[in-house]
């Protein structure tokens, strides 16, 4: 496409440059500058948070404190924001023996030693107690009860043992939960495998409020939110960043207003509206760490399916550098189900219950109606084509062939999910 525009795609640890042809369109997140100071925004959130008191009114000498963070998926700013939080707990009366940290993996894989010093840092893991939570593990885990759904809610000893529970992350669009951050540091960060696939069961998932923006109303982030209330007291701290990984705010007290003050923030600023749909669209999964797998990134194929026209196309290019993967369910349901219908079926078969089950029911929704290609350093064709996805070698000479096939408009999330686009009519 020698006449066209050229960007960058947000592609691993690198980026992508792709030709694109001058018509078009371009959405990206609205410009945000970082906070000149984000460790003096965080700590005067603590004592100045929303709906809720100060973090000082809530520990104290000989209180237990369970912190929560993100895991190696999530671009979260661990290293800046558990030292500000580990000090402050420090400095008004807690123990360093009476504060855990707990990586909330739901149901990811354990992070290796080397991840643990990327995400936490070498001080860190030597003073205080850091855990990872393991959904898997029985004799962990406590019943505290059921969910108005009916749904056994079986949580992390560690985190239902603390007198309080400080939930960090950020805020963005999240494609079955509204948006992530808030109570997903709990649930389904530190609860029981079971319950995790409970709430992202096929019903709930399948309900049309479990999607991008959404959170009153929808039944996923609902429990979620129910789960966090059951447990007792809980602290937020969750920030919300640019495509550069700056913090732009903070937002920090009750878990469930301090979110939806987030949560209303990410909306007016992520969020892009569209006239019409498109014949195609070019989309990344936000680079690493977010496009680590092709599992992860079915959060930016949805994102685009938000503004692709049925029988349209999506492009997607994601590193992948641990293919699809092999661990968790999601290779094994697709493998078995052995197309996009065979999925859907298979999901909705009486008891059926396995892991990554909702990532391949988003994904068979969209396919249903749409061509998904993928360009991927890490993944092979066989297992592009395992997904039900055509591989594409480069999308400089597969875009003009997409278009003669599929139509002319076409429209670029360069930054993947951190833009959610959707039809304005």
């Amino acid at each position: 496409m020698e006449d066209g525009l050229e960007i960058k795609l947000a592609y691993g640890r690198t980026g992508l440059n792709i030709q694109l042809p001058d018509s078009a369109v371009i959405l990206q997140p609205k410009s945000i500058s970082g906070l000149d100071d984000p460790e003096s925004a965080l700590l005067f959130s603590l004592d100045a948070p929303i709906g809720g008191p100060p973090l000082k009114n809530l520990v104290a000498k000989g209180k237990k404190v369970a912190i929560l963070h993100t895991d190696i998926t999530r671009a979260t700013p661990n290293r800046l924001i558990l030292p500000v939080i580990l000090d402050y707990l420090l400095d008004h009366g807690v123990a360093p023996e009476d504060i855990v940290l707990i990586n909330g993996l739901g149901t990811h894989r354990p992070q290796t030693q080397e991840e643990m010093d990327q995400l936490l840092g070498e001080d860190i893991l030597k003073r205080f107690r850091c855990l990872q939570h393991d959904s898997r593990d029985q004799e962990n885990l406590t019943l505290i009860g059921e969910s108005s759904f009916g749904h056994p809610i079986w949580i992390n000893k560690a985190v239902v043992e603390a007198d309080l529970r400080i939930l960090t992350g950020f805020i963005e669009p999240h494609f079955f939960a509204g948006f992530s951050g808030g109570p997903k540091a709990i649930m389904p960060g530190t609860v029981g495998l079971q319950t995790i696939l409970d709430n992202h069961g096929y019903e709930l998932i399948a309900d049309p409020q479990a999607t991008f923006g959404v959170t009153e109303g929808n039944p996923v982030w609902m429990e979620m939110m129910e789960v966090v209330r059951k447990l007792g007291p809980s602290f937020l701290l969750n920030v919300t960043m640019n495509t550069k990984n700056g913090v732009t705010q903070v937002f920090a007290g009750d878990v469930h207003q301090a979110h939806q003050a987030g949560c209303q923030f990410a909306r007016e600023n992520a969020m892009a509206a569209v006239s019409e749909p498109f014949d195609i669209v070019v989309t990344s999964n936000s680079g690493y760490p977010l496009d680590q797998n092709l599992y992860q990134s079915i959060k930016g194929i949805s994102a685009a399916s938000q503004i692709v026209r049925k029988s349209g196309a999506i492009l997607l290019a994601a590193r992948c550098v641990e293919g699809l993967p092999e661990y968790g369910g999601y290779a094994q349901i697709l493998r078995k189900a052995g197309s996009v219908d065979g999925v859907l079926e298979m999901l909705q078969q009486p008891g059926f219950s396995m892991q990554d089950q909702w990532q391949v029911q988003i994904q068979a929704r969209v396919q249903k109606d749409t061509d998904v290609f993928v360009y991927s350093e890490g993944l092979g064709d066989d297992e592009i084509r395992t997904a039900f996805m055509t591989p594409c070698d480069s999308i400089d000479l597969a875009l003009p062939a997409m278009m003669r096939t599929y139509g002319h408009k076409v429209c670029v999330i360069p930054d993947g999910p951190l833009t959610i686009p959707y039809v304005h009519r």
